[in-house]
């Protein structure tokens, strides 16, 4: 682990709300996720007296880059780490994960240096002062103020002074206050679209098996920052058994205890979402006509507003119509006058 702790430091004090970095939420991170066995913060630490204790209790090593006077020591400080951490990589092939705590996109090519050596590198940054750069470069990412034990206080707005004496208006009728949950089961419902396009994705480029912990790094490979607790679920299991509850997966035991096998439901749903797609098709153009495709999904769901054809695991709603041609619900035909799809109804 390889803190660039100034960084760490000052955004923690300038976007939370003037909170001190704790280490222990890091660390208590890192140990459900191996052992940490190499621990070093890098900083000037005669600005950091109180924090250096701090570490020294978490038996980190404290690598001190003194400030010259009229002198820079941010690139100092930068390439030491850098260099650590290659030497590191390169003598000590045991170590196989690099933990880097910096929001600073300037270690972008030592990920990708610590990739190409096969290492697994995870990041750790607050979340408003991490670069774009830095998350998708990493296999994981971890924002710092989304760490168990991590409370930012609240931010505290003044009220300012209106500038002329205020004139009596009728007042807004304010409008009913939407629950909470709402976005959450946006959220979830957008991840649910996520995981079922993953596991169909997975299906086709294996042999069809697909276990939990693959689903998990299959996601983080694909959104390092992905975390199952910003849904409101205290486990991936957790979130596995609510998608297979709302029927979006199915699981079935697998070799390993507490690794299930993870697939679409064959049936169901898919099913009834052709039998939606036909009956669509024949309200537009009825047993003997066709319509066009482009527009054809806005339709479907003015009858059934949640309809996703992601949550199903088609990665487009043209490859959802290529899969209910294939089982007849609906026949698929490319026009060269129209210069697109047309769409009919199948038999019944």
């Amino acid at each position: 682990m390889f803190l660039d702790y100034e960084n760490l430091a000052i955004s923690a004090r300038d976007h939370l709300g003037g909170l001190s970095f704790e280490l222990r939420p890091v660390a208590d991170a890192l140990a459900e996720r191996g052992r940490v066995v190499v621990r070093r913060a890098y900083a000037d630490w005669s600005y950091f007296d109180e924090d250096r204790r701090m570490l020294t209790r978490s038996h980190v090593e404290l690598i001190d880059i003194p400030q010259r006077m009229n002198a820079s020591r941010k690139n100092a400080a930068d390439i030491k780490m850098v260099v650590d951490a290659l030497e590191v990589a390169f003598e000590r092939a045991y170590i196989s994960t690099f933990v880097l705590c910096t929001g600073d996109s300037d270690f972008t090519p030592l990920v990708h240096k610590l990739r190409e050596l096969n290492k697994r590198v995870i990041g750790v940054g607050v979340e408003k002062s991490t670069s774009a750069l830095l998350p998708p470069a990493c296999d994981e990412f971890l924002y710092y103020d989304r760490l168990e034990g991590v409370e930012a206080p609240p931010v505290r707005t003044r009220p300012s002074r209106p500038a002329s004496p205020p004139v009596a208006e009728p007042l807004p009728v304010a409008p009913e206050p939407r629950p909470a949950e709402d976005e959450a089961v946006r959220d979830v419902d957008t991840l649910a679209a996520l995981v079922a396009q993953t596991v169909a994705g997975l299906q086709r480029s294996s042999n069809g098996t697909v276990t939990a912990s693959t689903l998990k790094r299959t996601l983080l490979r694909k959104d390092p920052t992905f975390n199952e607790a910003d849904y409101g679920f205290r486990a991936f299991g957790e979130l596995l058994r609510h998608l297979s509850g709302s029927n979006v997966v199915e699981l079935t035991a697998g070799s390993a205890k507490g690794d299930p096998e993870v697939t679409l439901p064959e049936h169901g749903d898919k099913e009834a979402a052709f039998a939606l797609l036909r009956s669509v098709v024949l309200d537009l153009a009825g047993s003997a006509g066709s319509t066009a495709l482009s527009g054809l999904k806005n339709q479907v769901r003015k009858v059934a507003p949640d309809f996703s054809e992601k949550k199903l695991g088609y990665r487009s709603f043209l490859q959802f119509c290529q899969a209910a041609a294939t089982s007849g619900a609906v026949g698929l035909t490319w026009s060269p006058e129209s210069d697109g799809y047309l769409v009919t109804a199948g038999p019944a």
